[in-house]
This record gives C-alpha cells, structure tokens and sequence, in this order.
C-alpha cells in the first residue's frame, strides 16, 4: 500500500430481539443506513439452525434483496461456511449475484461454524479443515473457468470475481494460505489468549497472521486485509456502557466455553476481554488508536455485536461513525472511494 487509507465497512448479524422476518427487515435498514453514510461495505455472516448466533442461512438469498435496496455499498459474505455446502453451487449462486448486484459481491469464505452444524450435514467437525480446502479448490477452479466435469463450465462466468475472494482466519497457517493464493485475509474482531498469555493484546495474536499472508503474497498481488472490529458509539458514556453491560455479560460465558480467559467480571473486564471499543465518539477514537493491527488493514468492518443494542442506536452508531469517528481519524467520504485513515 501506498499509503495507510482505509476502506470503511458494517458487520450485521441479525441478532435483534423479534421474529425472523423483523430481523432481516431490520438488518436490511442498516445497511441501507450504512450506504447512506458512505460505507464502502457491508457484511453478512452466515449461521445455520441457532437464532441466538444470527440466524442467517442462506447469505446470497438475503443479500439479493439488499442489493435491490442499495446502489453503491459492496456486499460481503463474511463468512460463507464453505465446508457446509456444495461448491459449485457456491460459484453458481456468487456469479449469479455478482451480475445481478452490478458487481457489488466480496465473496468472503471460511471454515467456521459450530459442531452441531457439521453434525446436521452429516458431516465430521474434525474434517472441516480438509473439506473447506477441497471446496475453495473446486470454486475457484469454476470461477476461473475450468471444466467442472462433462465439459462443463460455469455461466455466467466469474473470472472477475477470483480477485475478490476473501479467506477468514484465526491463525498463522490460514494467514499463510490466504497469501499465497491471493485472496484477501479476514481477522477477526476478537480472539482466545493462550493460557500462559492471557494479558496479549489482540493486536499480538493478529500480526503474526498479516506478516504470514504478506509474506506468503505473490509478487504485484495488493493485499487485502479486513480487521473486523465490535464497535458500539453512543452520544454518551454511560448510554453506551449501559447496554454494553448488558450485551457482555449475557455472552461472557459463551466467550469462556469459547477459550476466552476472563480476568474479572466488571464491565470494563469484559470490554477488554472481549477486545470491544464502547462509549462516546471521544472514547472510542481513543480506543481504535491503540489498535496497532489496524495500521496494517486495508478494509476495517464495525459491528455492534455482542453489544447488540436496539435497532435505533445501531442506526445512530452507525451516524456517529461516518461523522465523528471516522472523520476524526482520517476518513474522508468521497464519491466511489471513501476513505478511512488510522493518524497515530
């Protein structure tokens, strides 16, 4: 990179407190919201069976309709869970979106999911790794134009989107194979410490991984890296920490059972634990400038989860970001290009 611009992006995961069609309405008014605060981006994860992990199985269905809401803002799978599907179907259903959206599609991928999800496919946990690997081979080779089998080929075809596929990660080894196929890296917006370093900052964890993919990076490849971050801006402290209180502690033991190693029980423990930047404009700017991963990303991608306030305050969030955060640390909402700069 020639500079240290950033690009500007929204997380949802459909998590509000109403029935599933009220859910994805107001999920779609979000990132409508977030077009029209200038967001580069926004992203969908995909989850199967669970309401309470955003229940959102079938990402290209969903963001059909917010492509047809939208004009401008790109859109993301972040992630599809790529072991629990059928590749070329995947192909199929992103070129198809692709063409439809006006080529808005950021196709990310990964190997994620819980246990029970594999166990509802009739697959084994232990295997996703193997079995993501095979499928990302077979959906490349489908965007790229191979013959599938029979003489097959995809259509319409997706060679335009190999440059947008995008590979989640927790560690060194997925940093390392990201970079060497090109693809654009995904970290994510919080991590277990290991037990003998329980006090490492996210950042510690996160480097690693980007100096993996850089260095893994084939010549003359622009690297793309996406730090996903929870971000909850009120116009007040103690608005937002009123429900970051309540958001955090009704997950913090899920976050345990997940490998998180909790050095107390307060609210401010919580934040901190769970890498969160919560509070006033003010606080939050100071908050992300501490964040060193985020020198290194090109794209950053907010998201109020596990805060998870109402409706109406994701929509001022997402206010307070284009106009007080971001601006105050270097982003400039400019026509096609809107920018986001990390100023140390």
């Amino acid at each position: 990179m020639t500079d240290n611009t950033k690009r500007l992006g929204f997380f949802t995961r459909l998590l509000d407190d109403a029935t599933p069609a009220e859910r994805y309405r107001l999920a779609i008014e979000q990132i409508v919201k977030a077009e029209e605060q200038g967001f580069d981006a926004a992203w969908v994860a995909q989850h199967h069976f669970n309401h309470d992990e955003g229940g959102l199985p079938s990402p290209f269905v969903f963001l059909s309709h917010v492509a047809a809401r939208t004009s401008t803002i790109r859109l993301g799978t972040g992630i599809v869970t790529l072991p629990l599907e059928a590749p070329l179907r995947v192909a199929e259903d992103a070129v198809v979106f692709d063409l439809l959206s006006g080529g808005r599609l950021e196709l990310g991928v990964g190997s994620g999911g819980t246990a029970s999800s594999f166990t509802a496919f009739g697959l084994d946990s232990a295997q996703r790794g193997a079995i993501h690997g095979a499928n990302l081979a077979v959906v490349r080779a489908a965007l790229d134009g191979a013959d599938v089998g029979g003489g097959n080929r995809l259509y319409p075809e997706g060679k335009s989107l190999l440059g947008r596929i995008w590979q989640a990660t927790f560690s060194v080894e997925g940093g390392q194979r990201a970079g060497a196929a090109g693809d654009g890296l995904m970290l994510s917006r919080t991590q277990p410490r290991s037990k003998d370093n329980p006090q490492a900052s996210l950042a510690d964890l996160q480097q690693p991984i980007i100096d993996a993919y850089l260095a893994a990076l084939p010549a003359g490849v622009e690297p793309r890296i996406l730090a996903s971050r929870t971000l909850f801006v009120a116009d007040d402290q103690a608005t937002a920490y009123e429900w970051a209180d309540i958001g955090l502690q009704r997950i913090a033991d899920k976050f345990v059972a997940s490998g998180h190693i909790l050095s107390g029980d307060s609210l401010e423990d919580l934040i901190k634990s769970f890498d969160t930047h919560v509070g006033a404009p003010q606080d939050v700017i100071a908050s992300l400038a501490e964040d060193a991963t985020l020198d290194r990303a090109t794209d950053i991608s907010f998201q109020v989860h596990s805060v998870d306030p109402p409706h109406a305050l994701i929509l001022r969030s997402l206010e307070l970001i284009a106009t007080e955060v971001a601006p105050a640390l270097g982003w400039r909402n400019q026509p096609n290009t809107p920018r986001f700069a990390i100023a140390r």
